[in-house]
Protein backbone atom coordinates (compact mmCIF):
# COMPACT_ATOMS: atom_id res chain seq x y z
CA UNK A 1 0.00 0.00 0.00
CA UNK A 2 3.26 2.66 0.67
CA UNK A 3 3.96 1.86 -3.08
CA UNK A 4 0.74 2.43 -4.21
CA UNK A 5 0.78 5.66 -2.38
CA UNK A 6 4.34 6.96 -3.51
CA UNK A 7 3.14 5.62 -6.67
CA UNK A 8 0.28 7.67 -6.91
CA UNK A 9 1.69 10.82 -6.01
CA UNK A 10 4.72 10.13 -8.29
CA UNK A 11 2.15 10.46 -11.06
CA UNK A 12 0.62 13.59 -10.03
CA UNK A 13 4.13 15.72 -9.86
CA UNK A 14 5.05 14.03 -12.82
CA UNK A 15 1.98 15.54 -14.83
CA UNK A 16 2.83 18.81 -13.44
CA UNK A 17 6.12 18.43 -14.44
CA UNK A 18 4.36 17.72 -17.96
CA UNK A 19 2.27 21.41 -17.40
CA UNK A 20 4.96 23.48 -16.49
CA UNK A 21 7.09 22.11 -18.81
CA UNK A 22 3.70 23.26 -21.77
CA UNK A 23 4.75 26.90 -22.77
CA UNK A 24 1.41 27.17 -24.68
CA UNK A 25 -0.69 26.42 -21.29
CA UNK A 26 0.97 29.41 -19.57
CA UNK A 27 0.81 31.45 -22.27
CA UNK A 28 -2.73 30.79 -22.78
CA UNK A 29 -3.80 31.03 -18.47
CA UNK A 30 -2.08 34.52 -19.17
CA UNK A 31 -4.05 35.78 -22.29
CA UNK A 32 -7.17 34.19 -20.81
CA UNK A 33 -6.52 35.59 -17.55
CA UNK A 34 -6.18 39.46 -18.80
CA UNK A 35 -9.22 38.64 -21.28
CA UNK A 36 -11.19 38.17 -18.32
CA UNK A 37 -9.66 40.84 -16.20
CA UNK A 38 -10.60 43.14 -18.65
CA UNK A 39 -13.98 41.76 -19.03
CA UNK A 40 -14.94 42.60 -15.25
CA UNK A 41 -13.59 45.57 -15.37
CA UNK A 42 -16.23 46.42 -17.99
CA UNK A 43 -18.82 45.41 -15.78
CA UNK A 44 -19.17 41.64 -17.07
CA UNK A 45 -18.84 38.43 -15.59
CA UNK A 46 -17.43 34.79 -15.93
CA UNK A 47 -19.11 32.13 -15.91
CA UNK A 48 -18.25 28.70 -14.75
CA UNK A 49 -19.39 25.24 -15.41
CA UNK A 50 -18.10 21.34 -15.45
CA UNK A 51 -19.58 18.01 -13.74
CA UNK A 52 -18.66 15.77 -11.06
CA UNK A 53 -15.38 16.80 -9.99
CA UNK A 54 -15.31 19.59 -12.21
CA UNK A 55 -18.49 21.23 -11.22
CA UNK A 56 -16.55 21.21 -7.73
CA UNK A 57 -13.85 23.55 -9.43
CA UNK A 58 -16.54 25.41 -11.10
CA UNK A 59 -17.72 26.06 -7.50
CA UNK A 60 -14.04 26.65 -5.77
CA UNK A 61 -13.25 28.72 -8.79
CA UNK A 62 -15.87 31.59 -8.48
CA UNK A 63 -15.50 31.35 -4.49
CA UNK A 64 -12.03 32.56 -5.13
CA UNK A 65 -13.16 35.49 -7.00
CA UNK A 66 -16.35 36.37 -5.12
CA UNK A 67 -14.85 36.44 -2.00
CA UNK A 68 -10.54 36.22 -2.23
CA UNK A 69 -7.80 33.94 -2.70
CA UNK A 70 -4.90 35.08 -0.68
CA UNK A 71 -5.32 38.98 -0.36
CA UNK A 72 -7.93 40.90 0.56
CA UNK A 73 -8.93 43.09 -2.89
CA UNK A 74 -12.91 44.47 -4.12
CA UNK A 75 -14.87 41.13 -4.89
CA UNK A 76 -15.08 40.11 -8.55
CA UNK A 77 -17.95 38.95 -10.56
CA UNK A 78 -18.28 35.25 -11.35
CA UNK A 79 -20.87 32.46 -11.20
CA UNK A 80 -20.81 29.07 -11.27
CA UNK A 81 -23.62 27.52 -13.09
CA UNK A 82 -23.72 24.21 -10.85
CA UNK A 83 -24.85 25.06 -7.52
CA UNK A 84 -28.80 26.27 -8.09
CA UNK A 85 -30.15 22.53 -7.54
CA UNK A 86 -34.00 24.03 -8.77
CA UNK A 87 -32.42 25.08 -12.14
CA UNK A 88 -30.58 21.57 -12.98
CA UNK A 89 -33.27 19.67 -11.99
CA UNK A 90 -35.81 21.68 -13.64
CA UNK A 91 -33.48 21.76 -16.91
CA UNK A 92 -32.79 18.63 -16.60
CA UNK A 93 -36.80 17.04 -16.15
CA UNK A 94 -38.08 19.45 -18.82
CA UNK A 95 -35.41 19.47 -21.61
CA UNK A 96 -32.67 17.00 -20.62
CA UNK A 97 -29.71 17.12 -18.96
CA UNK A 98 -27.77 17.84 -21.71
CA UNK A 99 -29.45 21.21 -21.57
CA UNK A 100 -28.53 22.35 -17.60
CA UNK A 101 -25.78 24.97 -18.74
CA UNK A 102 -26.59 26.34 -21.95
CA UNK A 103 -30.32 27.06 -20.48
CA UNK A 104 -28.71 29.36 -18.00
CA UNK A 105 -26.14 30.71 -20.46
CA UNK A 106 -29.04 31.67 -22.41
CA UNK A 107 -30.82 33.48 -18.98
CA UNK A 108 -27.69 35.17 -17.53
CA UNK A 109 -24.61 35.49 -20.37
CA UNK A 110 -24.38 38.76 -22.11
CA UNK A 111 -21.99 39.47 -25.05
CA UNK A 112 -19.02 40.47 -23.18
CA UNK A 113 -18.97 37.82 -20.59
CA UNK A 114 -16.47 34.57 -20.07
CA UNK A 115 -17.64 30.97 -20.13
CA UNK A 116 -14.72 28.97 -18.48
CA UNK A 117 -15.82 25.30 -19.55
CA UNK A 118 -13.76 22.57 -17.23
CA UNK A 119 -13.90 18.87 -18.33
CA UNK A 120 -10.97 16.20 -18.01
CA UNK A 121 -12.37 14.33 -20.89
CA UNK A 122 -13.64 17.57 -22.93
CA UNK A 123 -16.34 15.18 -24.20
CA UNK A 124 -19.15 16.52 -21.87
CA UNK A 125 -22.28 16.43 -24.00
CA UNK A 126 -23.69 19.73 -21.86
CA UNK A 127 -20.32 21.22 -21.81
CA UNK A 128 -20.20 20.94 -25.64
CA UNK A 129 -23.82 22.67 -25.80
CA UNK A 130 -23.53 25.23 -23.76
CA UNK A 131 -20.33 26.33 -25.86
CA UNK A 132 -22.29 26.38 -28.77
CA UNK A 133 -25.06 28.55 -26.61
CA UNK A 134 -22.03 31.07 -26.04
CA UNK A 135 -20.74 31.27 -29.54
CA UNK A 136 -24.84 32.17 -30.30
CA UNK A 137 -24.34 34.94 -27.76
CA UNK A 138 -21.23 36.42 -29.00
CA UNK A 139 -19.25 35.68 -25.06
CA UNK A 140 -15.81 34.47 -25.74
CA UNK A 141 -14.80 30.30 -24.35
CA UNK A 142 -12.59 28.83 -22.46
CA UNK A 143 -11.96 25.19 -22.34
CA UNK A 144 -10.07 23.80 -19.36
CA UNK A 145 -9.66 20.18 -20.45
CA UNK A 146 -7.57 17.05 -20.78
CA UNK A 147 -7.55 14.14 -23.15
CA UNK A 148 -6.01 16.11 -25.84
CA UNK A 149 -8.95 18.44 -25.06
CA UNK A 150 -11.62 16.22 -26.87
CA UNK A 151 -14.80 17.50 -28.57
CA UNK A 152 -14.39 20.46 -26.79
CA UNK A 153 -11.16 21.66 -28.55
CA UNK A 154 -11.98 22.92 -31.83
CA UNK A 155 -15.34 24.82 -30.79
CA UNK A 156 -13.29 26.74 -27.39
CA UNK A 157 -11.91 30.30 -28.42
CA UNK A 158 -8.99 29.62 -26.25
CA UNK A 159 -7.70 26.07 -24.69
CA UNK A 160 -5.97 25.00 -21.87
CA UNK A 161 -5.35 21.14 -22.27
CA UNK A 162 -3.56 19.19 -19.46
CA UNK A 163 -1.30 16.68 -21.07
CA UNK A 164 -2.78 13.46 -19.61
CA UNK A 165 -5.41 10.82 -19.78
CA UNK A 166 -5.75 10.20 -16.25
CA UNK A 167 -8.96 11.79 -14.67
CA UNK A 168 -7.56 12.32 -11.27
CA UNK A 169 -4.02 13.64 -12.37
CA UNK A 170 -5.93 16.29 -14.65
CA UNK A 171 -8.06 17.04 -11.78
CA UNK A 172 -5.46 17.92 -9.67
CA UNK A 173 -3.48 19.71 -12.51
CA UNK A 174 -7.00 22.12 -13.05
CA UNK A 175 -6.96 22.91 -9.45
CA UNK A 176 -3.28 24.12 -9.53
CA UNK A 177 -4.17 26.03 -12.78
CA UNK A 178 -7.78 27.16 -11.32
CA UNK A 179 -5.71 28.88 -8.41
CA UNK A 180 -3.34 30.19 -10.74
CA UNK A 181 -5.70 31.84 -13.27
CA UNK A 182 -7.55 33.73 -9.92
CA UNK A 183 -4.10 35.18 -9.15
CA UNK A 184 -3.26 36.11 -12.73
CA UNK A 185 -6.80 37.91 -13.14
CA UNK A 186 -5.90 39.90 -10.12
CA UNK A 187 -2.82 41.17 -10.90
CA UNK A 188 -4.39 42.21 -13.78
CA UNK A 189 -7.37 44.36 -12.15
CA UNK A 190 -5.28 45.50 -9.57
CA UNK A 191 -1.83 45.80 -10.10
CA UNK A 192 0.93 44.26 -9.21
CA UNK A 193 1.05 45.53 -5.86
CA UNK A 194 -0.78 42.57 -4.72
CA UNK A 195 2.01 40.85 -4.71
CA UNK A 196 3.43 43.44 -1.43
CA UNK A 197 0.26 43.19 0.50
CA UNK A 198 -0.30 40.35 3.59
CA UNK A 199 -1.05 36.62 2.03
CA UNK A 200 -4.17 35.60 4.32
CA UNK A 201 -4.18 31.94 5.46
CA UNK A 202 -8.13 31.32 5.09
CA UNK A 203 -10.02 28.51 6.54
Amino acid sequence: MKQLVQKQLALSIATLQAVLADETISETLVSTAKLTAEAMQSGHKLLVAGNGGSAADAQHLVAEFVVRLTVNRPALRAIALTTDTSILTAAGNDYGFDHIFSRQLEALAQPGDVFLAISTSGNSKNLLRAITQAKIIGISTIGLTGNGGGLMRPLCDYNIVVPSDITQNIQESHLALEHIFCMLVERFAFGHDLDKKRQILSE
